[in-house]
């Protein structure tokens, strides 16, 4: 069976696993506005896949860039 975390467990992967920090507010707040990782409920709780989690962020990366003017030039 997969691995489910909760909010609180989402947040501390997607910071202190993959770098990237994101707040337990700011995930909480994407449950109601949208834009955030694939949640699934577990009776009344929020739950994410790892692969939710990973597929998200990896979605919310620029590509790389070399130097800060290529930004500029795309428009990213």
């Amino acid at each position: 069976m997969t691995k489910f975390f909760t909010k609180p467990q989402a947040s501390e992967y997607l910071t202190q696993t993959l770098g990237l920090p994101v707040a337990v507010k700011t995930l909480s707040k994407f449950i109601t506005t949208g834009g955030g990782p694939e949640f699934q409920k577990f009776n009344t709780r929020v739950v994410y896949t790892q692969t939710a989690l990973d597929e998200w962020a990896k979605s919310r990366l620029s590509r790389p860039y070399k130097h800060s003017s290529e930004i500029e030039a795309t428009n990213e």
